[in-house]
């Protein structure tokens, strides 16, 4: 059985406002692949012990990608998700959303100051995001909408069975969304 799955690089607005998604890209699978191969390579250093499967992928998932900080909010017949993205513009993301699992990967270009001859101190991050994260229930992935403003991303995601209900409705999800808490904290 094949999941219908939305993704669409996130268009950067001036104020809160949707954007549907709705292309296919292959960058959430190139690094689901990475972190993957390192977890394995971690497992290999630990022995080879069957048990830490989780603890390997979120090692390596912080080795290799700066972590997103994310909230889920929760309404009657919506999910909505704010994903924290510092220094990202909206070119530069990538959001898939499927009926039991969203991800969100991106990759910056790095940024050069050239006003000073000499750096005296720069602390490393990560150029490349990722996050993975099931859901706890089934949205309907066709009518998620996604916007970015001032670093945060906002995803809003009708539940499948009231998208089913009121299949021709959205107006009723998208204002109970806006009615959710405001930003991750």
């Amino acid at each position: 059985m094949r999941l219908a799955v939305a993704t669409n690089q996130v268009e950067q607005t001036a104020g809160p406002g949707f954007v549907a998604m709705d292309a296919a890209s292959n960058t959430i699978n190139v690094f689901s692949e990475s972190i993957a191969r390192r977890a394995f390579e971690i497992f290999q250093d630990r022995g080879r012990v069957d048990g830490h499967d989780w603890d390997d992928w979120f090692h390596a998932e912080a080795e290799v990608f700066h972590s997103t900080h994310l909230c889920v909010f929760e309404s009657d017949n919506a999910l909505a998700v704010c994903a924290e993205v510092p220094g990202f513009t909206a070119e530069e993301l990538e959001v898939s959303v499927e009926p039991h699992r969203i991800s969100i990967a991106g990759k910056r270009e790095v940024r050069h100051h050239k006003r000073f001859r000499k750096i005296v101190y720069s602390e490393p991050c990560s150029d490349q995001i990722f996050r993975a994260l099931s859901l706890p229930m089934e949205v309907d992935p066709k009518k998620a909408t996604a916007a970015l403003k001032d670093g945060i991303l906002e995803l809003a995601m009708p539940k499948a069975v009231y998208s089913l209900i009121r299949a021709d409705d959205s107006r009723d999800w998208t204002e109970s969304f806006l009615r959710l808490p405001q930003g991750c904290g």
